[in-house]
């Protein structure tokens, strides 16, 4: 005959079929789920320290790029700038075409913006669900 497998918990061990009292167990199991909710908090707070710094390097890389982009389209906007003043013979005007060019694409782009904005309605059913609380707590669920 194999001797008995322990059962461990927080701080004892009994052998299987050891009586014990129920509060012992109860105590011992409220201990574990103490111990399995500090580990899973550790365990969670890691896991979200871990994908802050990835999403911060991401962040970061994206505002390079950005920047990098913004470069392009000075330099190309340059470019454009000499290329019409060449075959117009006049620096001045393509510089007020290009300028005219990019007051329309900012134009263009605030007005989708303003009117993505008016669209924006927050969070209407939060805010209704938000007021009943304090008829909840009252036990007055049904006023509101």
């Amino acid at each position: 005959m194999r001797p008995a497998e322990p059962l461990e918990g927080s701080h004892q061990t009994y052998e299987k079929g050891e009586l014990s009292s129920v509060s012992a167990l109860l105590g011992d199991i409220a201990n574990d789920m103490t111990t399995l909710l500090r580990q899973e908090a550790a365990l969670a707070k890691l896991e979200v320290q871990q994908s802050a710094k990835s999403a911060g390097k991401g962040v970061g890389l994206l505002g390079g790029a950005g920047v990098a982009a913004h470069f392009v389209l000075l330099f190309l906007s340059v470019a454009l700038w000499w290329g019409l003043g060449s075959l117009m013979d006049n620096l001045t005007v393509s510089a007020l075409v290009v300028a005219v060019l990019w007051a329309v694409v900012a134009a263009v782009l605030a007005a989708m913006g303003r009117k993505d904005l008016k669209n924006v309605n927050g969070a209407p059913r939060t805010i209704e669900t938000a007021k009943q609380v304090p008829d909840a707590l009252k036990g007055n669920e049904n006023r509101a």
